[in-house]
């Protein structure tokens, strides 16, 4: 299996597995979570909210302020940057990586996102989640070693099968995996990723049930044609939410940078300062604290008024900004989750306030906000109204959760680059929003493409040394990304190739990459990508 890589039937048992490995991770990591909370707070993120009312104010200012700090001092010691690995970071796997994720960073972030979720940090436990899955697949394909593509149909598997034992929403999951981490539906990856969302499924419903997330109440519904105006206006609110929301975070994200240059704050107590601030905000909202399920479900049951329901999203959006840019770990779904059914819920309240005659229910409103500032956020329509679905259990008010979902993903992704992940990346310089043709010469390394001094055809050494001493040279550790750049700005026919390392004295020429052999291994990435994507 390491020599020639695993066979369909084969692959199929590895799925399965990983779905098993996977679903078990992330159930562990949700009662964890439970476990944690249950323990400072009195009760889990079911009734947190409320618990927290009861609670001293001190003990709901410093917990989150020591949970930020024990989460500094890990990421301090165990990653290069002090920044929590992410479903951003799966992402890049998949596209730039052979779909391997960092091990060692990776499992100190999923340390440190369940501190932050456990002691009152306002974001999501998918992100973690999915990370932590893609940790695991990471194992399995460098032990069977595996090659790009089979890489990245494990790492979907996993992805898969953690989102599935997370939401127990099958379905969401392996589409989640395809839309959001692979970027594709090709049909090879479907059956594999399919049979790793059932079995991450079931490891959920072994300990929960078939119960969903949220119990939407029965009475309701939609006035159908007459209303689907309404909700098309709600796609767009929800959109401009969305936004919102993400451009809070990369704002308190660039604040906190500043910060630390300004004051040379050490970076391990940024997560500090970050958990000092929800909770001084907690003091006066509790409901920002944690995951959040309690408020959603309160909006989801109309069981929150107008005001309170705006107030509300404004002070989520604020404390995920500050959760998030202050590097304390944790996902984007579940606060979008929560802001959306506070602004599905405001509108509802609003739009049937108008027009009673023509309303349904305010809550199919918080419903449909809900799946569409979500989807925007997650830049993931299919996957997300999905899992809206599989979540609530109500499947009868598909049409308006798809008219808003498709007006907010529509607006959202012109204005930030396609979703938050894909605007995370593109904030690092990792352009993976434009497609493959703008981020595939990034993983193909010069020296595969070199034509050594002493090879046939090779450049002359005299003209590669007129090149160096204008500036023209390549070194071996860069990347056909920064040759296929020189090429356009030098007009030259080839490159010279010096070793990187050297870094006294003159540069040693290894030999040069001809524009030619660069455009041709380029072509041909490119159609290895479009073959795996329509296999």
């Amino acid at each position: 299996m390491r020599a020639a890589g695993p066979s369909q039937i084969q692959f199929w048992f590895i799925a399965l597995a990983l779905g098993v490995a996977a679903g078990t991770a992330a159930l562990f990591f949700r009662k964890a979570i439970s476990a944690i909370q249950t323990a400072i707070y009195g009760t889990d993120d079911v009734l947190l909210a409320s618990a927290a009312e009861w609670l001293p104010w001190w003990w709901i200012l410093s917990i989150p302020a020591l949970g930020g700090l024990a989460v500094g001092l890990i990421l301090h010691r165990f990653t290069p940057d002090g920044r929590v690995r992410a479903v951003a970071d799966v992402i890049e796997g998949a596209a730039l990586r052979q779909g391997r994720v960092e091990r060692r960073a990776g499992v100190a972030s999923a340390l440190a996102s369940l501190i932050t979720l456990s002691t009152g940090g306002s974001s999501g436990r998918e992100g973690p989640v999915v990370h932590m899955a893609a940790v695991i697949s990471t194992w399995v394909a460098r032990r069977i070693n595996a090659n790009g593509i089979t890489g990245r149909d494990l790492l979907g598997c996993a992805v898969a099968a953690a989102v599935s034992a997370s939401f127990n929403a099958p379905i969401a999951g392996a589409i989640f995996a395809l839309e959001v981490v692979l970027r594709h539906f090709a049909v090879h990856a479907f059956a594999p990723i399919a049979i790793a969302a059932v079995a991450g499924t079931v490891i959920n419903r072994i300990e929960y049930g078939g119960v969903t997330e949220f119990m939407l109440p029965g009475e309701g519904g939609i006035a159908f044609f007459w209303e689907l105006p309404a909700f098309l206006l709600l796609g767009v609110v929800s959109g401009l939410v969305a936004v919102a929301l993400m451009r809070a975070v990369f704002l308190a994200e660039d604040l906190g940078d500043r910060l630390q240059r300004a004051t040379g704050l050490p970076r391990w107590l940024r997560p500090a300062l970050a958990g000092a601030i929800v909770g001084a905000i907690a003091i006066a909202f509790p409901h920002v604290i944690g995951v959040g399920y309690e408020t959603t479900s309160a909006a989801l049951t109309g069981r929150i008024g107008l005001a309170t329901a705006i107030l509300y999203a404004a002070v989520k959006v604020v404390a995920v900004a500050v959760t998030l840019g202050g590097r304390m770990g944790g996902g984007m779904f579940s606060p979008a989750l929560v802001v959306g059914s506070l602004t599905g819920l405001a509108f509802g309240l609003i739009a049937t306030g108008l027009l009673p005659e023509v309303s349904g229910a305010e809550t199919v409103y918080a419903l449909a906000g809900m799946g569409a500032v979500a989807a925007a956020v997650l830049g993931a329509p299919i996957s997300t109204t999905l899992i809206v679905f599989e979540m609530t259990g109500d499947w009868e008010t598909g049409i308006a959760v798809m008219a808003a979902v498709s007006l907010s993903t529509a607006l959202a992704s012109r204005l930030v680059e396609r979703s938050f992940f894909l605007t995370q990346l593109e904030r690092r310089g990792v352009r993976l929003a434009a497609g493959p043709q703008a981020y595939l010469a990034a993983t193909i390394p010069v020296a595969r493409v070199l034509r050594p001094r002493e090879a046939p055809r090779a450049a002359p050494a005299d003209a590669c040394r007129d090149l160096i001493a204008q500036g023209f040279l390549l070194t071996d550790a860069q990347t056909l990304d920064a040759a296929l750049r020189l090429f356009e700005t030098s007009g030259a026919e080839f490159l010279p190739v010096v070793r990187a390392t050297a870094l006294e004295g003159p540069p040693e020429l290894l030999g040069a990459v001809f524009e030619a052999d660069a455009l041709r291994a380029y072509t041909r990435a490119l159609a290895d990508t479009a073959a795996e994507e329509h296999s």
